[in-house]
């Protein structure tokens, strides 16, 4: 394929090259472009090529003149190594052409004109493709989960290739594309420490009964091994053993506590369902982790309060600051509490609570049949759907999802004494309970989709401290005495996410948290498929 350059194209070329001293010049041998600095020849892309590409390729080459994109040899290199080094971020580099770029770069002195271009093209395919995956992942959410809202993440991939090629700044490109929260990087992080790993070939480890100290019990010998292989557990005099002895002991409260359990040395069937993971299926369980945070929102604001689902916990973030930390009860497998992103538009103090749909067909209606006096128990008035207060006795539980349910403020309150509001579809919220005990289980997926907040007193002190200037604590004490309910409106932004992550590093420890709705197996398998 013989390439003419137009007059028009040499214009353009010799315009942009008066602006900047490292653009491509235009020569008089053969109406050939060069590049300025490394006199490598610059190709343009015929009009019959050009026409055969998807609009947002063919939109990378007009905003560079239509001519090859990688050209240099620096740009290329950078790529390439992008594309070579992807599983560290949980790719594939087969999905970004790996092994056919690596055979034509190694042959690129021999190809001709036509195949140069071919190539070229197949670079920036490539590049939009594995850009895309490390922005925004490589699956849609919205297209697995119909109860996770989070916010669509576009990048405006060509003009920032455009500025990375004309100042060689490719690999710090894809240095900014790929999620820069710390979390992300602990997770990553984890990826390196499990690569590390030999491999493993336990077989499966089951139990009758609980093991506690001192037992004696053919198990035990397997779990040391499981243990030592995870770094829990270093001697090796006693490793053969089948005593439950105090050494082994400390190593299992050691793994409990990396593993979310309680850590109370007791080995019970959440204990060894840890103990059973490979390191395949850890690998596996990183990977979907490394996905799911590129669905996560790039930038989470000065002030914020991020909930990990799986590990039962909010942080309250100020500038990058922690200042407050409380555990969580979430919703249950049946109720998920789903995953979004919103703000915190105001806090209710002595809130009422009107029973929501699922609790009345499912909770509500069958307890209330048995006994009517489920009403007064529970402090809760009817409502006809007139709006009319009607007695118990009027009640038809055949007509019980016409009627509106709502229970009077009080410390026993489903809500407690104070509820977080936040806008979002699925109608749910932070607040406290009445099952203040819930707090001290081990597993805490137990509510009906809301988020209830060990302490939320405080919590809502050390926001409130934030909004109003000259905030005493003690006025909070006055509004929970007086028992009316009292909205206070929030002015500034606090961002709330509730998102879903199971594994990270600490210190170069493993942690991982069990995956309470069971979505890391499926994402992974969605994720190589």
């Amino acid at each position: 394929m013989k390439i003419k350059i137009t007059l028009l194209t040499f214009l353009i070329i010799t315009f942009v090259s008066c602006k900047k001293d490292n653009s491509p010049i235009a020569v008089d041998n053969n109406d050939l472009i060069k590049d300025a600095e490394t006199n490598v020849i610059i190709r343009p892309i015929p009009n019959e090529v050009l026409e055969t590409l998807d609009d947002s390729i063919k939109l990378y080459y007009t905003k560079l003149n239509n001519f090859e994109i990688w050209y240099d040899k620096e740009n290329r290199a950078d790529l390439i190594n992008e594309i070579k080094l992807c599983s560290h971020e949980g790719l594939e580099a087969n999905d970004y052409n790996f092994k056919s770029i690596e055979e034509l770069e190694s042959n690129r002195n021999n190809l001709n004109d036509e195949e140069m271009i071919h190539y070229d093209i197949l670079l920036t395919q490539s590049y939009r493709k594995l850009a895309n995956h490390l922005y925004k992942g490589k699956l849609n959410p919205k297209n697995l989960y119909s109860d996770w809202d989070l916010s669509k993440k576009e990048p405006s991939l060509s003009d920032s290739l455009t500025n990375a090629i004309k100042n060689k700044k490719v690999a710090t490109l894809f240095k900014n594309l790929k999620p820069q929260d710390f979390m992300y990087q602990k997770i990553k992080h984890s990826l390196t420490l499990l690569n590390l790993y030999p491999e493993d070939k336990f077989e499966k480890i089951s139990i009758d009964k609980k093991i506690k100290l001192n037992d004696t019990v053919p198990q035990i010998v397997a779990i040391k091994k499981r243990l030592k292989y995870w770094k829990d557990y270093y001697r090796k005099d006693s490793i053969i053993t089948e005593v439950y002895d105090d050494y082994t002991f400390e190593a299992i409260k050691n793994f409990q506590k990396r593993h979310g359990l309680k850590p109370d040395g007791v080995i019970g069937k959440g204990t060894i369902n840890a103990l059973n993971y490979s390191k395949e299926d850890r690998i596996q369980q990183t990977i979907a982790n490394l996905e799911r945070w590129k669905w996560f929102p790039n930038k989470f604001g000065e002030e914020y309060l991020i909930i990990n689902l799986p590990d039962y916990s909010l942080n309250y973030v100020i500038e990058k600051d922690t200042v407050a930390q409380h555990t969580l009860v979430v919703g249950s497998k049946s109720r998920k509490t789903p995953v979004l992103t919103s703000k915190i538009s105001n806090l209710v103090f002595n809130p009422t609570w009107t029973v929501p749909p699922t609790i009345i067909k499912e909770d509500l209606t069958p307890s209330a049949t048995k006994n009517l006096n489920y009403f007064n128990r529970n402090n809760m008035s009817i409502y006809d759907s007139t709006g009319k207060k009607i007695t118990p006795e009027e009640w038809n539980p055949e007509l019980s999802k016409t009627y509106r349910y709502v229970q009077a403020p009080s410390y026993n309150n489903s809500l407690g004494l104070l509820k977080f509001n936040f806008p979002n579809r699925h109608s749910v919220y932070l607040h406290d309970t009445n099952h203040r005990d819930y707090f001290s289980r081990e597993y805490k997926a137990l509510s009906s989709g809301c988020v209830r907040v060990e302490k939320p007193l405080e919590l809502g002190n050390e926001i409130l401290a934030h909004e109003i200037e000259d905030w005493n604590k003690s006025e909070i004490d006055t509004l929970i005495k007086r028992k009316n309910t009292k909205i206070i409106t929030l002015k500034h932004n606090i961002s709330v996410l509730l998102l879903y992550w199971t594994n990270w590093s600490d210190n170069n420890k493993l942690i991982f948290r069990e995956d309470i709705y069971n979505l890391d197996k499926n994402l992974y398998k969605a994720l190589r498929n």
